[in-house]
């Protein structure tokens, strides 16, 4: 089998109501057989580099992935690890498991060592402009059965917070918990957001409300003042998903400042570099958890990969209705807050192409927001 073409395919979506931008990988090869990833990452800039990295694979066997993997990131000596290139290796990867899954007829987990799990606990968000509407972002997620939920509870600019916008954050927390009670899990999301002084001290006040995790309670790149605000708080720790791919994880494992690591599948390398960072996760016993805020194909191959993970606990994602619009193919829906694993070989869907040609690329849409302004679809689903 040989690669006949390899190339970016995008698309938008409004249906949250703020667009956003998909950039999602097609591969075909010469026996018919086709391939899908996924690149998201928020400029168009990538899907450039997926079809520049698309042309050095025409005539390749899709079934060399590490070959590959190896060759697009070592491909010029002063382009590695950057959130470009690795997007768009990660969505050439996954669109090449999607092929192999399919030329032997079983699910991509199914070549990763096989299931041990049958269900992934996955959540939703309890986040919102005012502890209102937290409670009720809350409640429609809890109300469909869903046991855990993630929220950023944080609007002020810049990194050290005034005194009003911690009181709120704390606020909302407070709020959320007395709605939802014990038997559902909060999540507290920062965005890396935080001092360390202002990390500790608010950490310190969530820490009686009882948080499943503190993510990104400061800004991923220093490692010492993460490690100091794991020491001071009794709040597990998690952080990864802006550290790309197994050499950015090296130094932080040891430390033993986190509980629990969020790379993500496409800006982290793809399935099988997930699958090296979260072995090297468990051997520091460390969970694990997929970040995934973006489209269909990075949701599916997170779930791919949760099914074989010994130290997988949680999902994010996966919960947009628009998401079966998208693809051909059954998109796993949860039940009682867990969602199926895929079925089918390969991934077990594909992207409908019609739906793309009825969404297309839309110039105004963006992926971030100016710090402290929290966007209309946080209230419902964000991210």
């Amino acid at each position: 089998m040989k690669i006949t073409s390899a190339k970016s395919v995008v698309a938008s979506d409004s249906s949250g109501g703020v667009p956003r931008n998909y950039v999602f990988v097609k591969i075909e090869t010469d026996e018919g057989i086709t391939g899908w990833g996924e690149s998201t990452l928020g400029p168009r800039a990538v899907a450039t580099m997926v079809d520049e990295f698309g042309e050095l694979l025409v005539g390749e066997d899709p079934g060399q992935i590490e070959k590959h993997w190896q060759a697009l990131y070592h491909h010029q000596h002063s382009l590695r690890g950057g959130a470009v290139q690795m997007s768009a290796i990660s969505g050439i990867e996954i669109a090449l498991w999607d092929i192999k899954g399919k030329a032997l007829g079983v699910p991509i987990y199914e070549l990763l060592g096989g299931k041990i799990r049958d269900r992934l606990w996955c959540y939703g968000r309890w986040d919102g402009l005012t502890p209102e509407d937290c409670i009720e972002n809350a409640e429609s997620f809890t109300s469909q059965g869903i046991t855990a939920l993630k929220g950023d509870p944080f609007d002020h600019q810049g990194l050290f917070i005034d005194r009003e916008s911690e009181l709120r954050a704390i606020e909302k927390l407070r709020r959320t918990r007395e709605h939802v009670g014990d038997g559902v899990e909060l999540l507290v999301e920062v965005h890396g957001r935080l001092s360390t002084s202002d990390a500790i001290r608010v950490g310190l006040e969530m820490e009686q409300y009882r948080p499943f995790m503190y993510e990104e309670p400061v800004p991923p790149m220093n490692i010492d003042a993460l490690k100091k605000v794991a020491d001071s708080i009794n709040i597990p720790i998690a952080t990864g998903e802006r550290l790309f791919s197994k050499w950015d994880y090296v130094d932080l494992f040891p430390t033993q400042a986190v509980a629990l690591i969020q790379p993500d599948i496409v800006q982290g390398g793809g399935i099988l570099e997930l699958k090296k960072i979260a072995a090297m996760a468990e051997a520091h016993f460390v969970g694990f958890q997929p970040h995934n805020p973006y489209g269909p194909i990075c949701t599916i191959a997170s779930l791919h990969l949760d099914a074989c993970t010994p130290n997988f606990l949680i999902q994010e994602g996966g919960l947009h209705a628009w998401y079966q619009d998208a693809v051909v193919g059954e998109f796993p829906k949860q039940k009682d807050g867990f969602l199926p694993l895929p079925e089918g070989p390969g991934l077990g869907i594909s992207i409908d192409e019609d739906w793309v040609a009825a969404n297309p690329w839309d110039d105004s849409a963006v992926w971030t927001f100016p710090p402290g302004v929290i966007p209309p679809r946080q209230q419902v689903a964000w991210p």
